[in-house]
């Protein structure tokens, strides 16, 4: 009896220890037709593919079907090491503003996929999650101008991750 009290202790406590901080607000709106194409990746905070990722970029089609053609190409390692490309689908979430999609790796997982900024010209994006453990600052430029840059980072802390581990992505010229 005591070990199921202790058990349902720690499911509670590892259940609100996981929902401290409220969901993460995407953009209202996106145009896909405007959002597709290549991203180059500034910063993120990675996951374990893209740890020693350069040269990263993302590039999105829209397919007849409405899911989102992904490629993820960069060189791994340094500036000339060899080149890695990864082709995720990506699934818009109905009545989400085209903002929230599940972008699946392997069958059947979808991870979260949140557009949580993205300027008017379609030009400076930010890709989020509710859990704060990865994050994409993405330009269609390899080089974002200083200012813009310390904003979105000031976006990323204010929506609750820890700024200190970003990794910032060299492009060759």
């Amino acid at each position: 009896m005591r070990f199921k009290h202790y058990l349902l202790t720690a499911i509670f406590l590892l259940l609100n220890g996981c929902m401290t901080q409220p969901p993460i607000k995407t953009v209202s709106e996106v145009n896909l037709q405007k959002f597709m194409g290549p991203w180059y990746v500034i910063g993120h905070i990675p996951t374990f593919i893209e740890k020693n990722a350069f040269n990263a970029i993302e590039s999105y089609e829209l397919n007849q079907d409405g899911t989102i053609g992904t490629t993820f190409t960069f060189n791994e390692g340094d500036l000339t090491g060899p080149l890695k490309t990864y082709k995720p689908k990506g699934f818009v979430i109905k009545d989400s503003g085209n903002a929230l999609w599940g972008m699946q790796f392997i069958w059947p997982i979808k991870a979260q996929y949140k557009i949580v900024y993205l300027d008017e010209a379609y030009q400076n994006t930010i890709i989020a999650r509710d859990d704060r453990d990865y994050v994409w600052i993405m330009s269609r430029e390899k080089k974002i101008e200083q200012k813009t840059l310390e904003q979105l980072v000031k976006k990323i802390e204010t929506d609750g991750y820890d700024i200190k581990k970003i990794r910032w992505i060299e492009h060759s010229n």
